[in-house]
């Protein structure tokens, strides 16, 4: 935490709650899902969030909506929104722009996949591609913003952005109580850790104590590496991923200030891993799942999380996939 102000922008639990309060109706209560075959493969009881089952296939559009809605509220009408984002983010704010009545531009990776790209636009957003490798996307939104007059809905520096994110794990929480289980642990995806920071905060007012993991694709664990040193760290140079929705350059600096403290660990997954696993949630569990989202479920099948014997919640945090990723997924798994 960098100071005082940090601590006042944090998010609190009573805003995780108010958030959950906001997006009901509009946001689906993903369900909790759980497989003999999985629970019998870990040696554990496995606890599946699957928000590929959330409206725009992510969980993204829960903090989207949350933070458009404290616009109306603070402002008290509708204007113009600008985002930046590799696919699920831009998804979410276009569908909550598109039901809140804000005109939104959106600013994408040109190498984004096709599909993120196409859903984005069917929300009435306007798509500004970008060359990833050249151009800094964070500049180009400030630029829109600048000249529309635009508001800036950044991924996940945002409190209202975390505490949406965080409605994930308010759900997980209930529900898992609700089947008579509780958590020894919790995996969750990681990129620039708004999901992970904002479902920490509601599952720790739950289970004080619970071990949660950032899981991440390697050579990306910037988080899991920022934890070990307690400072931000950036990604690994060269590095590449299947997991385009996990390549955040460095841990947000809101983010990484409830993580260092919430925090148990990361873990790192390979692509490989990642692959086997989006082909395990195909052929086993009959879910689809994007690279991203796969990640935990990777966790557990690869071993780098022991789950014997423990009852673990994990999050699977999106299924917009290209088929020729989803293909070569499958196929590897043949």
């Amino acid at each position: 935490m960098n100071s005082s102000r940090d601590s006042e922008l944090l998010p609190t639990v009573a805003e995780v709650e108010a958030a959950a309060r906001r997006i009901a109706g509009r946001a689906v209560e993903t369900p909790l899902l759980e497989w003999p075959a999985l629970n019998e493969r870990i040696g554990g009881r496995v606890l599946v969030k699957p928000e590929q089952l959330q409206r725009t296939g992510s969980f993204k559009f829960r903090g989207a909506f949350n933070k458009l809605s404290r616009l109306v509220e603070l402002g008290g009408s509708a204007g113009a929104v600008v985002a930046y984002s590799s696919g699920n983010h831009a998804q979410g704010v276009a569908a909550a722009a598109q039901l809140l009545g804000f005109k939104a531009a959106i600013v994408m990776p040109s190498d984004a996949p096709a599909i993120k790209i196409a859903n984005t636009r069917s929300y009435g957003a306007e798509v500004v591609l970008y060359d990833r490798q050249r151009d800094n996307r964070e500049a180009i939104a400030d630029d829109l913003a600048a000249k529309t007059g635009a508001t800036i809905v950044r991924p996940y520096e945002d409190a209202d952005i975390i505490s949406g994110q965080g409605t994930v794990g308010l759900e997980l929480a209930r529900q898992a109580r609700a089947r008579g289980a509780e958590l020894d642990a919790a995996l969750i995806p990681c990129g620039g850790g708004g999901l992970i920071a904002g479902s920490t905060l509601a599952l720790q007012a739950t289970w004080p104590r619970l071990p949660v993991f950032a899981c991440e694709p390697e050579g990306f664990d910037d988080t899991g590496r920022s934890l070990a040193a307690h400072r931000r760290l950036g990604i690994v140079a060269g590095a590449k991923t299947v997991c385009d929705g996990l390549m955040a350059p460095t841990p947000g600096r809101l983010t990484f200030a409830l993580n260092d403290r919430q925090l148990a660990g990361g873990l790192a997954l390979s692509d490989e891993e990642v692959l086997a696993a989006m082909a395990y949630g195909f052929q086993v569990l009959k879910l689809v799942l994007e690279p991203s989202g796969a990640v935990t479920l990777a966790a557990l099948l690869s071993g780098k999380f022991q789950g014997r014997g423990l009852t673990i919640g994990i999050v699977c945090s999106g299924g917009n996939v290209d088929p020729d990723v989803y293909a070569r997924a499958l196929k590897a798994a043949m």
